[in-house]
């Protein structure tokens, strides 16, 4: 990786609009008609925009019995995500609808306007059984098309009015916005929230995940989610080597001054799609850097870009995984941080009232 790239568009993650192959899908060969002139006709491509298109599923809690993850059930309120991180694991869950993981998932997001309603339905089943559910296990709820449909905000005040633990994932200080909800639900043990922070560097943030808060909101909005009493943890994901991982030491730091007691780090993935969206990222950005990063991502996932397996996926080996282990450990020791453990609580729940319906008790 020694020839540095153009961006194809600057300001977004991927460099370009992939046309995914794992299911089949045919390629499309040139062969001389309009759309191979379709530069020379019309003048330079229009700026690339966000869209967004509204989706009517009939369920909105997906369940998964998944040994390396520590919930059950989780809720999306979109698919796709406009923050645009390169590295994101979930990419490849565009290309089960035909769409590129690349621009594509950054920008064709889809958004589900009934999440509450449907969350509403699931919760008053007669046989529900209830355990937390995770938000932002596949695309962030608070990302920017949050602030116009608010279908994240929809979904907490089901959760309250059921008294139904959540969990909630984001790199965005938008969360913020329901610190109301959060607040009141932190009193009875309902919530917890993660923001992760990837790197202090906010120039190295806007080519990794350009259109995610900066770092320092992040941070910012860690400390005002303590002040309020809401649980929270810093999610140091994912550790990139040499490129992130020398901000581990500060991140851990920052978030002791913070008040915040718990910590983790979660090492860099590269499932299907996402490992050559990386190495083209690495030529436009660092391709003087980009064989020594992919070697240790390959030394810490057995020779490979990565790992698929159950139990090893989530845990890296090796050398480089060991100094990333200790490196952390200290840090925390320093800093006064943990690995908390928030136990929510699901005693309290109540199945919503539906269709109209008043609240038995």
């Amino acid at each position: 990786m020694d020839r540095r790239l153009e961006p194809a568009i600057p300001g977004r993650g991927a460099q370009g609009a992939e046309v995914p192959t794992r299911f089949g899908l045919a390629t499309r060969e040139a062969d001389g008609d309009w759309r191979d002139h379709m530069e020379k006709l019309d003048g330079p491509p229009v700026k690339l925009r966000t869209t967004v298109t509204e989706e009517h599923p009939k369920t909105i809690v997906s369940f998964n019995q998944s040994p390396d993850i520590p919930f059950d059930r989780s809720i999306n309120a979109y698919r796709g995500c406009e923050h645009g991180c390169v590295y994101c694991f979930a990419r490849p869950t565009h290309t089960y609808h035909d769409l590129s993981p690349g621009l594509d998932f950054e920008t064709k997001l889809f958004a589900k306007p009934n999440a509450a309603e449907l969350l509403r339905a699931t919760l008053a089943k007669p046989k529900y059984s209830p355990r937390p559910i995770a938000m932002g296990t596949n695309t962030d709820p608070y990302q920017p098309i949050e602030s116009r449909y608010r279908i994240t905000r929809n979904v907490l005040e089901v959760c309250l009015d059921a008294r139904h633990p959540v969990t909630i994932t984001t790199k965005s200080d938008r969360v913020l916005a329901d610190l109301d909800l959060l607040a009141e639900m932190a009193e009875m043990r309902l919530v917890a929230v993660a923001i992760s922070v990837t790197t202090l560097d906010p120039k190295l943030s806007g080519k990794l995940e350009p259109r995610a808060a900066s770092p320092a909101k992040r941070m910012a909005a860690l400390g005002k989610l303590v002040k309020a009493g809401v649980p929270v943890h810093c999610s140091i994901a994912p550790i990139i080597p040499a490129i992130t991982d020398e901000f581990m030491e500060d991140i851990v730091a920052r978030a002791g001054e913070l008040g915040i007691r718990s910590a983790g780090w979660i090492p860099l993935r590269l499932p299907h799609e996402v490992a050559p969206l990386f190495r083209e990222w690495l030529s436009v950005h660092y391709p003087e850097r980009g064989d020594k990063v992919m070697g240790i991502v390959q030394s810490i996932r057995s020779g490979k870009d990565n790992d698929p397996n159950f139990f090893s996926r989530m845990k890296p080996s090796g050398v480089w995984a060991d100094l990333f282990r200790a490196r952390f450990r200290v840090a925390c020791k320093r800093a006064g941080v943990g690995k908390g453990k928030f136990e929510l609580d699901c005693t309290q729940f109540r199945p919503p009232a539906v269709g109209g319906q008043l609240r038995l008790l």
